[in-house]
């Protein structure tokens, strides 16, 4: 006997209707490392994806299954691909930035990437691989950076707010089999070549609810999440999905990934959660003891990556950081 309960696919997509409108007013806060942090609604994350759903499949020709890679730090655009990619039915496919140059040439070939969205701050890494990237058709470029850098490059290149513009808010997102690729990932070529890994949306949907069951990271939308863990490492650790999930804020640090901009980022901000391999938090640790800060609202740290030194577990920041306490 089959159970009479609705069955329905388990899909990025019904991540993204449910955090653009259930928690329209929560936020993605990137750092912009001058004056005010960009904010951007998840309402607005929602529309602006649609209208780089609409860019991907009307300008740029990307076709269902077909990778859309990125090279990108946390932030709000780099966000928007997360949704627009998968929900489309296309396939997110993130960029590792820290890896050699002959592997990243590898991977994107391998991957036969014909569309790159890259942040202008990231060109100088990008250009001079170019000419190696033979599948690479469009370079997608948000944020400030040196055009220049691309001059005379083979594929052709493109503004993403420029891509954006005008296009539609809403998009007719298909009905997607729960089992479909959603994003995939290189591994680092440690053992020869890099290897493919290739998420499905129902194992991201099912790690999303994991993620923010009590006994794992447990947020809410009275929280507020920054999000160090690069996007391109195993999708930040499942928060850009688990956040749309619950309404939790993300505060996303951009570029500005070392310890003065991130003790600013906690002080400004107020994040109540973080996430971020331990270096980070040596890193941190050693800022606030030499300038101490006002972090006492992050109550919470989830560190992965590698091992958590029992040092850094056991160390007391009761002088630099008020209240917070550091925890794995």
């Amino acid at each position: 006997m089959l159970s009479t309960m609705q069955d329905v696919p388990l899909t990025v997509t019904r991540i993204l209707r449910h955090g653009s409108t259930v928690h329209g007013t929560s936020q993605v806060i990137t750092w912009t490392g001058e004056g005010a942090p960009q904010r951007r609604s998840y309402r607005e994350i929602g529309e602006r994806a649609a209208q780089l759903a609409h860019a991907l499949r009307g300008d740029l020709g990307v076709a269902d299954d077909e990778p859309v890679a990125t090279f990108m730090w946390n932030n709000a655009e780099h966000v928007e691909a997360y949704y627009a990619a998968p929900c489309m039915g296309a396939i997110l496919h993130t960029l590792n930035l820290r890896l050699p140059a002959d592997q990243l040439t590898w991977i994107v070939n391998h991957a036969a990437d014909r569309v790159i969205i890259v942040n202008g701050s990231l060109l100088g890494l990008l250009a001079p691989l170019l000419p190696q990237m033979t599948s690479v058709e469009h370079v997608v470029v948000s944020g400030p950076g040196d055009r220049s850098l691309l001059a005379g490059a083979r594929a052709q290149v493109h503004e993403y707010e420029e891509l954006l513009a005008g296009k539609p808010t809403v998009y007719d997102w298909p009905e997607l089999d729960e089992r479909a690729a959603a994003a995939m990932c290189y591994t680092s070529g440690t053992t020869g070549d890099p290897k493919g890994v290739v998420y499905s949306h129902r194992s991201i949907y099912l790690h999303s609810m994991q993620v923010n069951m009590a006994q794992s990271m447990g947020l809410t939308d009275a929280d507020t999440s920054l999000v160090v863990v690069p996007q391109f490492h195993v999708n930040a650790w499942g928060l850009p999905h688990a956040t749309l999930m619950t309404g939790v804020n993300m505060l996303m640090p951009d570029r500005f990934l070392q310890p003065a901009p991130l003790a600013e980022m906690i002080e400004t901000e107020r994040p109540t959660h973080a996430a971020a391999v331990p270096t980070i938090w040596q890193g941190l640790l050693a800022e606030l003891t030499a300038k101490p800060r006002d972090v006492s609202s992050l109550g919470q740290v989830t560190i992965g990556g590698s091992a958590c030194p029992p040092s850094l577990m056991e160390r007391s920041t009761a002088s630099a950081c008020g209240s917070a306490t550091p925890g794995a």
